[in-house]
C-alpha cells in the first residue's frame, strides 16, 4: 500500500515536501518532483528547502540567503511555492507559522540527515490534521526524543534495499514508489535544466570578452575550444588541488592539438579569491576564472557552451549530463552510486583505493583519458 492512501491523495489540494538539498541532490530529485506533479495535476506542490547550516550568526546570513539552489527551484514550473527563508532560528519559526497557515493536508519529509528532527519539523509545519510521512531510523536507546519524534509520523519510508551497481536515482525512485506508487524509469531519470535566455545571453557576452567562439564547429584536431574545470566540492575529501589543475592545463598546452583551447577554472564565490592566490604567479595563458556570483543559471549556461567538462564529484559533474556535454569525473571509490548517470557522455576516473581522497588522482591519469 502507498504511504499516502489513495483517497487522501485524491482529496488533497496541495502537498508540502521538506528536504535538505544540495544542488547535486536536486539535479536528480527534480525529475521525481516533476513526475509526481504531472501524475497529480490536482495538487499544488510546495517545497521547503531546509538550510542545515542554520545559524544565529548574522555575519553568515548573506551567503545562506542567496543559496543558488533557490534560483533553480523557483524557476521550476512544477513547484507552486518554495520556502527559502530557513537560515536563522527566527526565520525558521516564521516559516513554520507560514506553513501552518497553509493547512497542508499532506506533508512529506525526505530528510535523511537527522530524520527524527525532521519528523518533528514536518508535524510542526503541517499541524495536527496533516497526514505526515517521513524518513525513520532505528531510535537511539539513549535518545527518548527519537521515539517521541517518530510518533508524530503517520507513515514512514522503508529503508532502501541496495543492490550491486545501483545509482542514486534508484534510491529516489524507491521513495516515490513507496509514497504513491509512482514509477520513474530509464531516460526519465536523466537530469535536465531549463536555462532562461537572460543567462544564456550573459554567458555569450562573457565568452565574447574572452575571445572564445565555442559555437563554431570543433577544431581540426577534434579537441574542444572551451574546457570547463571544477576542482571544488563542499568537503576537502572531494576536492582536487588547484595546483594540479594548473599542471593539467600546462601539460595540455604543450600539445599542438590543445593550444587553441580556452580553459575556465570554476570556484564558488567564497573560494575564488583564495584559489586565485594559490596560483597567481603561474596561471597558464588562455585560462580564466569563473564563479556564478549573480545567479545559479550562470553556471549551467557556461557549462552548456563548453566542449568538455572536468569535475570532481559535486553538482557540476551532474549538471554536465543535464546540458549534454561530455564530462570527465574525478571520484572517490566510497560512493559509486553518485557517478554521472549518462554513461555515453561520462568518463569516470576513480581514486585507486577506497580510503583515498580525490586529490590522490594524478594529473597523468587525467592526461591519459584526454589523449
Amino acid at each position: 500500500m502507498p504511504l499516502i492512501p489513495a483517497q487522501r491523495l485524491a482529496a488533497a489540494d496541495k502537498i508540502l515536501f521538506i528536504a535538505h538539498l544540495a544542488i547535486g541532490d536536486f539535479t536528480y530529485l527534480q525529475n521525481f518532483f516533476k513526475a509526481f506533479a504531472e501524475a497529480n495535476p490536482h495538487l499544488k506542490v510546495h517545497i521547503w528547502i531546509d538550510e542545515v547550516r542554520r545559524t544565529g550568526d548574522q555575519a553568515k546570513w548573506g551567503y545562506l540567503k542567496n543559496y543558488a539552489l533557490y534560483d533553480w527551484a523557483e524557476n521550476c514550473p512544477f513547484f507552486d511555492k518554495v520556502y527559502r527563508r530557513t537560515y536563522s532560528p527566527q526565520l525558521l519559526a516564521a516559516s513554520i507559522a507560514e506553513a501552518r497557515a497553509e493547512h497542508y493536508p499532506l506533508v512529506v519529509s525526505l530528510a535523511t540527515l537527522r530524520p527524527a528532527q525532521y519528523a518533528g519539523l514536518a508535524r510542526a509545519a503541517g499541524g495536527p490534521d496533516a497526514w505526515v510521512v517521513g524518513m525513520k531510523r532505528k531510535p537511539r536507546w539513549y535518545a527518548p526524543s527519537d521515539f517521541f519524534a517518530y510518533g508524530k509520523l503517520d507513515a514512514s519510508f522503508a529503508p532502501f534495499a541496495g543492490f550491486a551497481g545501483y545509482h542514486i536515482t534508484d534510491v529516489y525512485a524507491d521513495w516515490f514508489r513507496q509514497l504513491s506508487g509512482l514509477a520513474v524509469d530509464g531516460a526519465a531519470r536523466y537530469p535536465f535544466v531549463d536555462i532562461p535566455q537572460q543567462w544564456r545571453d550573459a554567458v555569450a557576452g562573457q565568452l565574447a570578452k574572452w575571445g572564445v567562439t565555442p559555437d563554431v564547429p570543433g577544431l581540426a584536431t577534434g579537441k574542444p575550444r572551451l574546457v570547463f574545470i571544477n576542482p571544488f566540492a563542499k568537503t576537502r575529501k572531494r576536492c582536487w588541488p588547484v595546483p594540479k589543475v594548473v599542471d593539467l592545463i600546462g601539460a595540455l598546452q604543450q600539445m599542438d592539438e590543445w593550444r587553441a583551447t580556452t580553459f575556465v577554472i570554476n570556484a564558488t564565490p567564497q573560494e575564488i579569491e583564495q584559489a586565485k592566490a594559490q596560483v597567481a604567479d603561474r596561471l597558464p595563458p588562455n585560462t580564466h576564472w569563473f564563479s556564478a556570483q549573480q545567479n545559479f543559471f550562470q553556471l549551467p549556461a557556461l557549462l552548456q557552451r563548453s566542449g568538455l567538462i572536468i569535475s570532481v564529484e559535486t553538482a557540476v559533474m551532474h549538471l554536465a549530463n543535464a546540458v549534454h556535454v561530455p564530462v570527465v569525473a574525478l571520484m572517490r571509490r566510497k560512493n559509486p552510486e553518485w557517478a554521472p548517470i549518462d554513461r555515453e557522455r561520462s568518463t569516470v576516473i576513480m581514486a585507486a583505493k577506497r580510503s583515498d581522497w580525490v586529490d590522490a588522482i594524478d594529473v597523468q591519469e587525467v592526461l591519459e583519458v584526454l589523449r
